[in-house]
């Protein structure tokens, strides 16, 4: 059966499905989770009816802890309800979450995974905020791409009614929650044969009503009050079969088959890793390139994390595993070790106490951190980690992905190792927050995946400062599945928005030898190349780029655009890269100009397509001279006057290679000397382009009073 084939982000994978099986949904908004209320108000605004033709009543509270309460007392009067939230959000919910269980009150919370607020606030992903929230009596239901985020949350959402466990449907903050993928569609058919009626009925005919008064939430004595804990036993021991007998369903109703607990490897893997969220996508890529390399790898995807199955895990593990690690994406402070961690070594010791043992010997088992507040987990750590359990003596409570010179848990790797295949296609963008082009970039990714037999992926990199700061857009698209969860390292395209970027960062650090490079440049074709920086011209020489220059500022001011210059880079994308033909390319932008502009009115429309009209006949190739020419160099990021942790510690933040920091370097309690602003401001240095003007592209967190000064 032919499906429709779409591309969105996660937030609004599982946003669709949730407005589609809730009758109230209560929301408070919180980064990452934000849009999925916000897609929901919108949908029950422009009248769209869930699964039964009713639209959802859409509520949005003061707070997480009234929006978890109002959840409460909906389906107390049972309404199928819902909510969406993220790190502390989630942890406010907590105490309504004891009583939503204890209850046995079926819903789904579904959660943007973020880190938690300690040594410092991170509105980034992690597992941190679920991790927190396990001993509450929800199951917990793990996705791991933009796909499983939607056909998860169906499953999370009948499985519930079924089970009457109460569910958190999670999937990692940024990662996926704002990744743009291409999917394949749930239909209306496909969801209502999902639920069951009866279920739903059932859930509604346990509702508070004056028709049939009960009570529901007494108190109790010691006498009472711990037998009473254990009645709910039967419901969690039989969960897990009750998850696995809906994914069974939606196998045969959809075709894609998922599993409580996924193995993927070869069948006699001697070394395993275990892994949950979107690196456990990462570490599937890596294993199935290592079996391709005659190695005797594999992993388990934990999709359904509580109530946790033995039975279940062991039916995945192969019996011939020796040696096993286990990531968890948190970080548990005193505790022996990291939850998952914790699960997989009491699983392990009770088979192996079992009258008849699940192994010959009971497997060597480490555990492991990475990836915390989006940290990037890529391959190459994947494979550092396969690298370790070779060892006699491997490393136990390691971490990966950062140097750890004081604690010494870290795993060392080769950060060069790559993976991917030559068929996908990637491309990075530089941008600034608010220049439009994250949005135009998104257009991009899905005219790419909807428009062409490609897959494709979009993933944002953006900073906390979110206006007026970098962000970086990392494309892919190809033939094949994509399932890298990671960032670009080596890119086929580069393409540069702000010319001062340049003086502050090393933009062609992504670009792979012969990729394209594309710069806003006030400076034309003939000029430009002076104007570059020595690291750039170097770079562009080393690794024998093409290079593309468009004064994009000068087309958005002549079309009265502005300094909206989104469309006219856009346009330039697809003219350069080839992926559609030139005049379908510019068909498919102008619809998506319609689209998001429309309702401003037909003449902000006409300016954007005269702007995309305009701009291939200021889109010119450069000639690249032999040799470096330039005097100018990346400027430092702050002056050499600043303190030394300035210098040292915020200067290499600023610079974008937070990163390469170490853990020696940073203050342990999260205390940072005030007044640091005033040394990233004081390296800012103007340019003057013709006369007394001063570009668009220039501006680059300016302070006022500088900006002042430069004006006379």
């Amino acid at each position: 059966m032919s499906r429709t084939v779409v591309t969105i982000d996660g937030n609004e994978a599982a946003g669709s499905v949730a407005h589609q099986l809730s009758e109230v949904i209560v929301i408070y908004p919180i980064t990452p989770s934000t849009p999925m209320g916000e897609l929901s108000d919108a949908r029950s605004a422009a009248g769209q009816a869930n699964l039964w033709g009713s639209v959802p009543l859409v509520v949005e509270m003061q707070s997480e802890g009234g929006a978890a309460g109002a959840v409460h007392g909906a389906m107390q009067v049972g309404a199928l309800t819902t909510t969406f939230t993220a790190s502390q959000g989630l942890l406010l919910m907590i105490p309504n979450m004891y009583k939503i269980a204890g209850e046995l009150t079926p819903t789904v919370f579904h959660v943007a995974a973020r880190s938690l607020a300690t040594q410092a606030l991170s509105i980034f992903g992690d597992h941190s905020d679920v991790m927190s929230a396990r001993s509450t009596g929800f199951a917990f239901l793990s996705s791991n791409s933009v796909q499983e985020a939607q056909d998860l949350a169906l499953i999370a959402h009948a499985a519930t009614l079924k089970a009457r466990v109460p569910f958190v449907h999670f999937f990692d903050g940024f990662r996926i929650s704002h990744e743009v993928s291409k999917i394949e569609k749930l239909d209306t058919a496909d969801i209502r044969a999902l639920i069951d009626d009866e279920a739903v009925r059932a859930h509604r005919s346990r509702g508070l009503s004056p028709d049939h008064p009960f009570i529901r939430g007494t108190a109790q004595n010691p006498d009472a009050y711990f037998q009473a804990r254990e009645t709910a036993n039967p419901f969690y021991d039989a969960c897990p079969d009750i998850v696995q007998g809906v994914m069974e369903r939606f196998a045969e109703v959809v075709g894609r088959s998922y599993n409580l607990f996924d193995y993927v490897g070869a069948p006699d893997a001697e070394r395993v890793v275990i892994a949950m969220g979107c690196g456990a996508a990462t570490v599937q890529e890596t294993v199935e390139y290592l079996v391709g390399q005659g190695e005797k790898v594999g992993m388990i995807k934990v999709r359904l994390y509580r109530p946790f199955s033995i039975k279940h895990f062991l039916q995945a593990l192969p019996n011939t595993v020796k040696s096993i690690a286990v990531l968890d994406r948190t970080k548990e402070s005193g505790a022996v070790g990291e939850p998952l961690y914790l699960d997989i070594v009491t699983t392990l010791s009770e088979a192996m106490a079992q009258e008849t043992p699940a192994f010959s010997r009971m497997p060597r088992v480490i555990g492991g951190r990475y990836g915390l507040s989006s940290k990037d987990f890529t391959p190459a750590m994947v494979k550092c980690v396969f690298d370790e359990l070779l060892k006699p003596a491997p490393k136990n409570h390691f971490t990966v992905g950062i140097q750890d010179d004081v604690s010494h848990t870290s795993l060392e790797y080769d950060p060069t190792f790559s993976i991917e295949p030559d068929s996908t296609v990637r491309c990075v963008f530089w941008g600034l927050g608010a220049d439009g082009t994250v949005g135009a970039n998104r257009n991009s990714i899905k005219i790419i995946g909807e428009e062409t037999e490609n897959y494709a992926q979009g993933y944002f990199v953006y900073d906390s400062k979110k206006s007026g700061s970098v962000t970086i857009s990392h494309l892919r698209f190809g033939p094949d599945p994509i399932e890298a969860h990671y960032t670009i390292s080596e890119a086929n395209f580069v393409a540069c928005h702000q010319f001062t970027f340049l003086e502050r960062f090393d933009v062609l650090k992504y670009a792979k030898p012969g990729a394209v490079f594309l710069l806003n440049s006030i400076y034309g074709p003939d000029e430009v190349w002076n104007h570059l920086t020595r690291e750039t011209q170097q770079g562009i020489i080393d690794k024998k780029l093409r290079f593309y220059v468009i004064d994009a500022y000068s087309v958005a001011r002549e079309t009265g655009m502005g300094g909206r210059i989104n469309t006219i880079m856009q346009t330039c994308f697809f003219a350069i890269s080839g992926i559609l033909p030139r005049e379908q390319a510019i068909g498919k932008i102008k619809e998506t100009i319609k689209k998001t502009y429309g309702k401003r009115g037909e003449a902000v429309v006409q300016q954007n397509y005269e702007a995309v009209d305009r701009t291939l006949a200021n889109l010119y190739e450069v000639t690249i001279p032999d040799s470096v020419s330039s005097s100018e160099t990346i400027r430092p990021p702050v002056p050499a006057a600043a303190p030394e942790f300035v210098r040292n510690v915020l200067g290499q933040m600023i610079a974008g290679n937070g990163d390469a920091l170490p853990v020696s370097a940073l203050p342990n309690d999260g205390t940072y000397p005030s007044g640091t602003t005033r040394w990233e401001n004081a390296i800012l240095r103007w340019r003057y382009p013709s006369g007394n003007r001063i570009s668009v592209s220039n501006v680059v967190s300016v302070p006022l009073s500088v900006l002042m000064q430069s004006f006379g």
